[in-house]
């Protein structure tokens, strides 16, 4: 309870409390937090007649308020009902609102804050009724649970559908591909989405200019559906691995196994997917620890058309593995068969 009740002499309690329009109000404040017009509501008043009642309530701390948007909030301050006076009014509070079911209809009117936003809910909305899309918010907070956020390195960037997911997590990122045409895709993207903190390089993953941008300093590589372009795989794996910071990861998507030619004829694929030991080897062998090799739930794979051939469903792997802090943690985590080099 404020000062107030406490230092002024109690007759000023006494009068304050007299009103059984004021006891109704302390009463129902004191069964939830209302709005002053979710109390207009249930005493069967004006809301200026409720802000005028409960204007001396808040001067003596027996009500506190809080505002959200243009309504103001009250409800029973804490350890008003200590003061014995206070607590014999607030009981005949309660009673004079049991007499008239005021109390009783607290609960629908609290239900019913969210009826427009049901009614909201339960009306279909199509993509057009979506100005703008809130992934790029929701991964930003999810990039909050990241120990490290410092720099990634989207390798392979080509449109840049990745780099859109990629770009909200962390504080600097670079883009890397061989095609310029892609990289003019990725930055349209970048523009239009206000991420002004994506570098762009064309050229390999082992170039000069990359070795100079992220060299030893990445908190996060990751390469999506770039290694089955690669003509020596278990190289670029290792050029990827030298980008990483120590304590950095490396995320590798790309197929598993498949037996659809389409794909490397139609795209110019180098490999029909691999399988997870291989995966695991190009990272062992590139000096990673913690080496996982896990396949993505089917429902996640995408139908892919590719050329004139129908849409086709192929395995999805990811690779995960982790730059070594120290010599204890380059002991291989995981057993690889034969891969290719």
């Amino acid at each position: 309870m404020s000062t107030a009740v406490a230092t002024d002499a109690r007759w000023h309690l006494y009068r304050l409390l007299a009103d059984p329009s004021r006891l109704k109000l302390l009463a129902l404040a004191s069964e939830a937090e209302l709005s002053v017009g979710e109390l207009a509501e249930l005493s069967d008043q004006t809301q200026p007649n409720v802000s005028r009642q409960a204007a001396p309530l808040r001067q003596a701390g027996l009500l506190t308020d809080r505002r959200d948007g243009t309504r103001t909030f009250l409800r029973l301050a804490e350890g008003a009902s200590s003061d014995p006076v206070v607590a014999d009014a607030l009981r005949e509070g309660l009673r004079l609102v049991d007499a008239d079911g005021s109390r009783a209809r607290v609960r629908d009117v609290v239900r019913a804050r969210d009826d427009k936003t049901r009614e909201y809910f339960a009306t279909a909305h199509t993509d057009a009724d979506v100005e703008a899309s809130d992934l790029g918010a929701y991964l930003f907070a999810l990039g909050l649970l990241l120990p490290r956020r410092g720099m990634a390195v989207d390798a392979g960037t080509g449109d840049g559908a990745i780099l859109e997911a990629i770009a909200p997590l962390f504080e600097r990122v670079i883009a890397v591909d061989r095609s310029e045409r892609r990289l003019g895709h990725a930055r349209a993207r970048m523009r239009l989405r206000g991420y002004d903190h994506v570098e762009f390089v064309c050229g390999e993953v082992d170039s000069p200019e990359m070795r100079r941008k992220a060299q030893g300093s990445a908190d996060v590589v990751v390469a999506g559906r770039m290694l089955h372009h690669s003509p020596v795989p278990g190289e670029t794996v290792a050029a990827l691995s030298a980008l990483l910071a120590p304590g950095g990861r490396l995320l590798v998507v790309d197929y598993g196994p498949h037996g659809d030619e389409s794909f490397r004829e139609a795209e110019a694929d180098v490999w029909s997917g691999f399988e997870p030991r291989e995966l695991a080897e190009f990272a062992q062998s590139s000096g990673l620890a913690g080496v996982r090799v896990v396949e993505i739930p089917p429902g996640c794979w995408p139908a892919l058309v590719k050329g004139k051939g129908s849409p086709s469903r192929v395995p999805w792997l990811a690779l995960v593995a982790e730059k070594p802090r120290g010599e204890r943690d380059r002991e291989p985590q995981v057993r690889a068969g034969k891969a290719r080099d």
